[in-house]
């Protein structure tokens, strides 16, 4: 069975699914208003150098200055002339003897704005196509990892090293597995084009401007994706079924990719069974069918991954208990690393396992599962601890932040004070208002909540308040108060 992508159009949102053998494998979430912009290249102006950093600010036309790393930062540029590769600094000059404020650059975003970290950019452009990647300031040729028979890499790479007799770097997508060079050059020829008409556009243009935009989210999903046995796309919206029909025939004629318009009475996610999959992407517990469970929590730095045996005792020793869970939750976690799209640094604690072999079969079935995964991941080896270290490839917010906003009463940490703490908060806050000799009665305005705990729990605390200032105490509850907020008011 083929690959499937199921695509929803509400209003300005546009949702994709991506299934595997009937399974939700990648969710893709975008709304008008937050169109990426991962992927277009910039003429910018550099508006600040900080050799601290060995970076440099870039204004590339939008509200924030982008972040250009010196390791990302292309210093020979004579493929103005020539087309000729470009060449990066290696570490031993400095950014501020290559870079300076008011220096026109061109930049490609390689990492949207993540939380409180900005746009990263880079001058090492790549310009993607249906078969290959081109790279202008590289001469570097490269065939995707999951092309693994060796004979076809060695004729994959005869191929571009022919083709690229100019120095343009390249690299060989999985789509271009079993390729004839003829579709092959096409492809090339038509980045080729891109990256001309880019290099016209830099010449004549001011900074801060674009200078390529890369496709929008549909056709950069159906590009990315169809060389991976990518055979139907269903769509519920009419003008886009007729966008991506077009889009096919233009771009990818050669593949046989069904397109279908969904007309059902039902929602395409609900007639197909995703919706139910998808509200799951936002849980933080994940149970598995032996009994145990993982928690994902996600944190400014990395994201980290535990596993637990839960109610699963297992029927042999607990060595082999632990393993089989042990086992289970690899398998799992690569499939939610893909789902969710997690990315940077991620921490997996698995069930500490006392067996060598034990460790390495967890190891490797885990960096097995991640080989589905089309985005670049590195699996560390089981530490001591039972810790495995993860770095994937992030350019854009994972599928949790784009479903998902900070909550107002915790600031995003998931606790809150309890609502005893809050109480005795407001205890404190009823002594001191009944200091004022003026003061003949107090007016408390709480929660339900609150109300509860200080007339079952605390009364004794308020009797004694009452008693000792010889003041009244009103307790007074307001539904439209949360469980943090109280109003204390004096009456003379």
């Amino acid at each position: 069975m083929g690959s499937e992508l199921m695509i929803n159009v509400t209003f300005k949102e546009l949702r994709a699914a991506y299934m595997e053998n009937g399974t939700l494998v990648e969710f893709f979430i975008e709304r008008e208003n937050e169109a990426s912009i991962l992927g277009n290249i910039y003429k910018g102006r550099v508006v600040r150098v900080v050799p601290g950093m060995d970076a440099a600010f870039v204004d590339i036309g939008l509200e924030r200055a982008a972040f250009l790393q010196a390791t990302d930062l292309v210093i020979d540029r004579s493929i103005f002339e020539d087309e000729t590769f470009g060449s990066s600094i290696d570490g031993k000059e400095r950014i501020e003897g290559v870079l300076e404020e008011g220096q026109e650059v061109m930049v490609q975003v390689s990492r949207e704005s993540l939380g409180n970290k900005g746009i990263r950019v880079t001058s090492k452009i790549s310009i993607p196509g249906r078969l290959l990647v081109l790279c202008p300031f590289s001469r570097h040729m490269g065939i995707s990892r999951r092309i693994e028979a060796e004979k076809e890499r060695s004729r994959l790479l005869d191929i571009l090293k022919e083709i690229s007799s100019k120095g343009l770097g390249l690299i060989a997508r999985t789509a271009c597995e079993g390729r004839s060079k003829e579709e092959i050059v096409q492809d090339f020829e038509f980045l080729l084009k891109i990256w001309r008409g880019i290099h016209e556009k830099y010449s004549k243009k001011s900074a801060p401007c674009v200078l390529y935009q890369d496709l929008g989210l549909v056709y950069r999903v159906v590009r990315d994706l169809h060389g991976q046995n990518l055979t139907r796309i269903v769509v519920d919206d009419e003008g886009l079924f007729h966008k991506i029909d077009a889009f096919l025939k233009e771009y990818l004629p050669e593949e046989r990719i069904s397109l279908e318009l969904f007309e059902g009475e039902e929602p395409i996610f609900e007639a197909m069974g995703v919706e139910p999959e998808i509200s799951k992407i936002l849980e933080r517990r994940i149970y598995l069918k032996s009994g145990g469970y993982i928690v994902i929590d996600y944190g400014e730095a990395l994201t980290a991954i535990d596993v637990n045996t839960g109610r699963y005792l297992g029927k042999k020793d607990l060595e082999d208990t632990i393993l089989r869970t042990n086992l289970e939750a690899a398998r799992e976690i690569a499939y939610q690393i893909r789902l969710k799209n997690l990315g940077g640094i991620i921490i997996v604690d698995f069930i500490d396992m006392e067996r060598k072999e034990s460790k390495e079969l967890v190891y490797q079935t885990l960096c097995e599962a991640l080989r589905r995964d089309r985005i670049k991941t590195y699996v560390y080896p089981i530490s001591e601890l039972g810790l495995v270290q993860i770095t994937r490839k992030r350019t854009r917010n994972d599928v949790v932040r784009s479903m998902t906003e900070q909550c107002t009463h915790c600031d995003g940490s998931g606790l809150r004070s309890s609502r005893y703490v809050e109480c005795y908060k407001i205890l404190r806050s009823i002594k001191y208002a009944c200091r004022k000799e003026r003061a003949r009665e107090v007016d408390l305005y709480v929660s339900k909540d609150i109300a509860q705990v200080l007339f079952e729990e605390e009364r004794s605390a308020l009797e004694w308040l009452e008693k000792t200032y010889k003041k009244r105490i009103n307790v007074i509850v307001r539904h439209d108060l949360g469980l943090r907020e109280y109003r204390v008011e004096v009456r003379e």
